[in-house]
């Protein structure tokens, strides 16, 4: 957990200090953020906004499974040569997640914490003020519930507005 938090932190400040003189393909992205694989599948408004051409802040607020999700992820993007309008991007941040009740849980109200590395693609359609994302998104739980756990098989998907 300790070269996590490490590799993160080196990450962050990275893409913190980077800054470049060409243009990221868009400044704002204001949608759709779904946040789906093993589990149940969250759907939510999305926001992404590019503070350099290589650091981007991206945050979602999801619904669905019977809870509430808050999370926010620290982006460094570079371009992919070749590729007008792709990006990839690397980073990560914090989730937490609201339970509402679960008859598996014995109808339990709690709140989980994961932290959630990311890696994945942004794609600016030439022409459109239109973006999509994938990207891969695994959950590494940080509590002590024995009914949670860290996830590997997750994704996400965003539909952007982009401004």
């Amino acid at each position: 957990m300790k070269k996590l938090f490490t590799i993160l932190g080196c990450v962050a400040l990275f893409a913190l200090t980077t800054t470049s003189v060409k243009a990221q393909n868009y400044k704002t992205g204001l949608g759709l953020g779904v946040d789906f694989g093993d589990g149940s599948t969250q759907v939510g408004p999305s926001i992404r906004h590019h503070f350099s051409r290589n650091t981007a802040l991206q945050g979602e607020v999801l619904f669905g499974g019977n809870s509430t999700v808050l999370q926010a992820f620290l982006q460094y993007n570079a371009s992919i040569p070749g590729a007008k309008g792709l990006d990839w991007y690397v980073g990560g941040g914090p989730r937490v997640q609201i339970y509402n009740g679960n008859a598996f849980l014995n109808n339990d109200n709690f709140t989980a914490f994961y932290l959630v590395p990311m890696v994945g693609l942004d794609y600016k359609f030439s022409g459109a003020p239109l973006a999509l994302a994938l990207d891969w998104r695994p959950r590494i739980y940080v509590g002590d519930n024995n009914f949670i756990g860290s996830t590997a098989g997750r994704f996400g998907l965003g539909f952007r507005y982009t401004f």
